[in-house]
């Protein structure tokens, strides 16, 4: 469906990416993962800092995601449609 590349599997229920597929996906995955717990470990004792420092790397991460989702996000009652 999509010309791009497919990092992500869709969900088989409500909107967003699934379970990564391709290495780039997981690769993706982990260093946002590696970059929130760096973040909560450094900026532990100031909440808003903290909130606000994950704000970016997290809209960085749903962009990416939903572009190299397969099929796109869209909203999705069954695995079939």
């Amino acid at each position: 469906m999509s010309a791009g590349p497919e990092w992500f599997a869709p969900k088989r229920f409500g909107i967003g990416p699934g379970v990564p597929i391709a290495w780039q996906g997981w690769a993706l995955t982990v260093a946002f993962v590696a970059i929130v717990a760096g973040l909560s470990l450094l900026l532990h004792d100031r909440p808003a800092a903290l909130i606000a420092s994950v704000i970016l790397p997290t809209i960085v991460f749903l962009v990416i995601a939903g572009r190299t989702t397969r099929g796109g996000w869209h909203w999705r009652w069954r695995r079939d449609e």
